[in-house]
């Protein structure tokens, strides 16, 4: 059996003033020719379809395209929720949905939802658990779980996998083995404390898993427990990244194979730095449409240089210099700042970024309620 994993599509992101659907869409494209391609059976989705709760309605649109057109091609299509994502949005018709070889958990309803497919092997068992927090588990729990592991052990123990059959887990948590940690990006949501941590170790009756969350294609633990990452650059952190899908094939019980699938944006996501008349010169210039971060070393003042760099490469996204003065001028950087500033203030400027204005007083003392929840303290 062939599978295709992917995770954190983010329908909908915008980077400072870029919509990044047609990127979006270029991407998706390439994931349907490779379903065709490689005779997959089924594509895993670990979560964050969506990059917010309400998507635009352009971002529904991508969606529905997109899904139509895979369980058109004839492969299942097998989706958890991620923790941008609504889960009361996605589990909408999802009993209909089935029917046409959908099958989306949504929300967690006391245990994890199963799915099982079969080859000429026999059947595979698909665990599709949603995102979870310890405050997912308090309805269905004798008492709250100390911590998100805790939370996910108490959800899949709920519905164990059978050690006989082949098993694949989906899910769309903070994974780490051994205490090591993964690579993380400044697109994705920092984890506050240990409490998000759940051990691989969890999971060593399945399989693959099939992990979403962490922006960066990787393995935890081991080859077939692995992080898809986003199929495309949503930070400059990601510059240097290689987007890849994961192609699984199922053999026997225990036989699993993996390939990385490369994925080709329509627009890099890159970083440039030198002096202005330098990075302009046409036989220096390669791939105009990408989308920039160009830091400039130049001592001289210059005019409208967003206005001449943009007039070379339109799709800049951010520009900072490097020389005396702003070395000279020292104190924090901007990253610096971030960390010294309270997760409230970072989270209320967000906020307010994506909405138009501020948190009311009923929202502002939800949030509250909420960082008091998970043990944070503001800062």
């Amino acid at each position: 059996m062939k599978l295709l994993h992917l995770a954190d599509l983010h329908l909908g992101k915008r980077l400072g003033e870029f919509s990044l659907l047609e990127d979006q869409r270029f991407v998706l494209e390439q994931v349907l020719r490779a379903v065709d391609d490689r005779a997959v059976d089924a594509v895993l989705l670990a979560g964050d379809l969506y990059d917010r709760p309400v998507p635009p309605a352009e971002a529904v649109e991508l969606l529905d395209w997109f899904l139509t057109a895979l369980t058109g091609s004839g492969a299942t299509v097998l989706a958890v929720s991620g923790n941008h994502d609504s889960p009361e949005r996605l589990s909408f018709a999802s009993s209909l949905l089935r029917r046409a070889g959908l099958f989306i958990a949504g929300e967690y309803d006391g245990a994890p939802a199963r799915v099982t497919l079969e080859d000429d092997l026999g059947p595979v068992d698909f665990t599709l658990l949603p995102f979870l927090r310890p405050s997912t588990l308090v309805p269905f729990a004798a008492e709250r779980p100390a911590d998100t592991g805790a939370a996910v052990a108490l959800a899949l123990g709920a519905l164990p996998a059978d050690p006989a059959r082949r098993n694949v887990l989906i899910a769309h948590q903070f994974v780490t083995a051994a205490g090591g940690q993964p690579a993380v990006c400044d697109s994705e949501i920092a984890p506050v404390g240990g409490s998000e941590q759940v051990d691989a170790a969890l999971f060593a009756g399945y399989d693959y898993v099939a992990l979403g969350h962490l922006h960066g294609p990787q393995r935890v633990g081991r080859e077939t427990a692995r992080y898809a990452g986003s199929p495309l650059k949503y930070s400059f952190s990601e510059a240097l990244h290689r987007k890849s899908m994961p192609l699984v094939t199922l053999g026997a019980k225990g036989e699993v194979w993996v390939e990385l699938l490369p994925l080709v944006p329509l627009h890099d996501l890159r970083e440039l730095r030198g002096p202005l008349a330098a990075l302009t010169a046409p036989e220096n210039v390669t791939d105009p449409e990408d989308y920039l971060h160009i830091t400039l070393t130049v001592e001289e003042e210059l005019i409208d240089a967003v206005g001449r760099l943009r007039a070379v490469y339109p799709n800049l996204m951010k520009l900072d210099f490097d020389n005396r003065r702003t070395r000279a001028a020292g104190g924090a950087t901007a990253a610096r700042q971030a960390e010294q500033r309270g997760l409230d203030e970072l989270f209320c400027e967000f906020y307010e970024m994506m909405n138009g204005g501020p948190m009311s007083e009923r929202q502002q003392a939800l949030f509250d309620g909420a960082l008091r929840e998970i043990g944070g303290d503001g800062r």
